[in-house]
């Protein structure tokens, strides 16, 4: 039997070359001697051409070659680049086969684990393998790659449970992670620093039980208190930190250590959740519903969905944690794929204080200089600075965002170019937004009135009230690109915009919730949701013993819900409102964005399924039309299916180009 098939092998070997001879008689090379066929996943964008493409490997490239390597070919008359997917040893074309032009590198970069994964994320959102995988593999840094890479670090010695342990099933989701155990679970943790450190215990807990661990959080502030704490825990050979934030050799420096086995301890952002861990045994995500997860590049991705994908494909625990929980996180526990992990209600008290004060008129800036804070919120503020900083939370930033007409309410515009009015300081005149031209003075063209107000406040003009109103303390903001990251422990007032709130050395005495109202009147399913997340994110700051203060309408369930800590319930009720309007997480939900012909067009050509409903179109704005096709989530996968069809279809005739999104974030 092994002669039959050296001898059929030899065979078609010498079929190989002959075919060769005849299609390139000049051909200086001759192929290799075994597998000369690579499969090659080529980086382009055109979904029609979304499937491996087979070349020969000449006999000089065959050592490097290698599954896995970067790779240049000719295709459509240009050079393109590529990884090789396999290698072969036959090929429905072998004829007709061009060759390799080039190994850029021999390193095998793209892993099958990764590989797998990549092709699973595009079929899920209805996207390419080629875009998928400049989000998975980091561009080559030659001289990174040239640096030789360490030996893997040694094994952590297992950590204790410490907190772990006020959670119910808590130390017994430590211990099984430690065992080599795949558990799945939903964590809810205390308000407070703490957190950081317990999932860096996680993180250990799987590294002493010899696999690797991935944790993804949403932004720089919170991978780096993460990445502290778990390098208290961990060799510091064993952890690699990755973030969009290192500069390319850098970066590719530590994911090749992570690819080379030396780094089994991987905490980064979005793009992380690729990592090439070795020996994966869990995967965790924190707050999970913040849009940051949301990957904006198509065929855009969520980190939590890529987490639960790769958990199933290389049999991994899987952590998903925030101080708010997400429905996703609620339908992982309804559904029984995961299991709670939350602290005790008895826990809770004491911990912290949170309570609602009702906004008065003052609080919609009828006067553009009046003060918007209530009186007992500035009690709030002033016996909180006895015993350190005070975060206080408003929702924009800037000084008077917009401004309206004190007397009939009618927005203030522009006499020049009708855009918008704003005011950029306490002492500047009405500018517009739009061109910057100055409205001193004014006077509205309804009523003849010449008094503005401010419905809409930013953090430059909660500064300035409280500056005013404690003029003895130092005031300070955080938003856009003055993001602070610490302060100290010196009473201090922080103004920030939601996920630009600094950490407070040792926590803060206080936090105050303003203009609650602005973000619960957002117009998106995920209104109040939202708003919970980034309300509870900022009281999750506060010292233990500290208390919050809500300016806002107490009969307001997400307020109620932070009030009590109650974020399970939230979800729960939240949840089974959508499952019984047919809204995610209990279906699954995916746009068309584009001209409204070409979006016309999509949903003629779209095989869907029967239970398939198409809602639309409707206009986004001047140029663009979007429809939502909504079907029960067990038929996501045949949506998803038609989707992908759709995009080939549409690439392969070259018609117009139309955004489609599966699973939106904001809808």
């Amino acid at each position: 039997m092994a002669g039959d098939q050296a001898a059929a092998g030899g065979e078609q070997l010498a079929l190989v070359r002959e075919q060769l001879r005849r299609a390139r008689p000049r051909a200086a090379q001759p192929v290799a001697e075994l597998l000369p066929v690579a499969r090659i996943l080529l980086d382009l964008p055109l979904a029609h051409l979304d499937r491996p493409f087979d070349y020969l490997v000449p006999a000089s490239m065959a050592d490097a070659a290698v599954p896995g390597a970067r790779v240049a070919v000719r295709f459509a008359g240009r050079e393109v680049s590529g990884f090789i997917a396999e290698r072969a040893d036959r090929s429905d074309h072998i004829g007709r086969l061009a060759r390799l032009r080039r190994v850029v590198s021999p390193e095998p970069v793209l892993s099958p684990q990764v590989h797998r994964l990549a092709r699973r994320v595009a079929d899920r959102y209805a996207g390419t393998l080629a875009d998928v995988l400049r989000l998975a593999v980091p561009p080559r840094h030659a001289r990174a790659e040239a640096r030789p890479t360490g030996l893997p670090a040694a094994t952590p010695m297992r950590p204790e449970p410490a907190g772990w342990a006020r959670h119910r099933g808590g130390a017994a989701f430590l211990e099984a992670l430690a065992a080599g155990g795949v558990p799945r679970a939903v964590w809810t943790p205390l308000p407070g620093l703490e957190w950081p450190d317990l999932l860096a215990r996680a993180m250990a807990a799987t590294a002493a039980g010899g696999r690797g661990a991935l944790a993804v959080v949403p932004d720089a502030r919170d991978l780096d208190r993460l990445s502290e704490a778990v390098a208290r825990l961990v060799d510091t050979e064993a952890l690699a930190v990755l973030t969009a934030d290192l500069g390319p050799a850098e970066r590719y420096r530590r994911w090749l250590a992570v690819r080379r086995g030396q780094a089994r301890v991987v905490v980064g952002t979005r793009s992380a959740a690729f990592a090439p861990v070795t020996d994966l045994g869990l995967v965790a995500v924190w707050d999970d519903g913040d849009d940051l997860h949301a990957e904006p590049r198509a065929p855009y991705p969520h980190t939590r969905e890529t987490l639960l994908l790769r958990s199933e494909r290389e049999g991994a625990a899987v952590l998903v944690g925030g101080f708010a929980r997400s429905v996703e996180g609620e339908y992982l526990l309804r559904t029984g794929w995961a299991r709670e992990i939350a602290v005790p209600r008895d826990l809770l008290r004491g911990r912290v204080t949170v309570r609602v004060t009702g906004a008065t008129d003052t609080a919609l800036g009828r006067d553009p200089h009046a003060a918007r804070i209530p009186s007992e919120a500035h009690e709030a503020i002033r016996a909180a600075l006895r015993e350190g900083p005070v975060l206080v939370q408003t929702p924009r930033a800037g000084y008077a965002l917009a401004l309206a007409c004190d007397r009939c309410r009618t927005p203030a515009r522009c006499g020049a170019c009708a855009g918008p009015l704003a005011l950029t300081g306490p002492t500047t005149p009405p500018a517009c937004r739009w061109c910057g031209t100055a409205a001193d003075p004014w006077s509205c063209p309804e009523c003849g009135g010449r008094g503005l107000r401010a419905p809409v406040l930013g953090d430059a003009r909660t500064a300035d009230e409280l500056g005013r109103a404690f003029p003895q303390t130092r005031v300070r903001t955080s938003s856009r690109d003055r993001i602070l990251t610490h302060v100290d422990a010196d009473p201090a007032i922080v103004v920030a915009t939601p996920g630009a709130e600094p950490v407070a050395a040792g926590g803060y005495a206080a936090v105050v919730l303003v203009d609650t109202w602005l973000l619960l009147a957002r117009a998106d399913l995920r209104a109040a949701e939202e708003a919970l997340r980034r309300w509870s994110n900022a009281v999750g700051l506060v010292r233990p013993g500290g208390t919050a203060l809500v300016v806002g309408d107490p009969a307001e369930p997400a307020l109620q819900a932070l009030v009590r800590w109650d974020h399970a319930g939230f979800a729960a009720r939240e949840t089974a409102e959508r499952q019984e309007a047919h809204l995610p997480p209990a279906s699954r939900l995916a746009t068309i964005t584009g001209e409204p012909g070409a979006v016309d067009d999509a949903v003629t050509l779209l095989d869907l399924p029967e239970s398939a409903e198409v809602l639309g179109p409707v206009r986004v704005d001047d140029e663009e039309d979007r429809v939502v096709i909504r079907v029960p989530r067990p038929q996501g996968g045949a949506l998803s299916r038609a989707l992908g069809d759709l995009q080939r279809v549409r690439s392969g005739r070259k018609l117009d180009a139309v955004r489609i999104q599966v699973d939106p974030a904001v809808l």
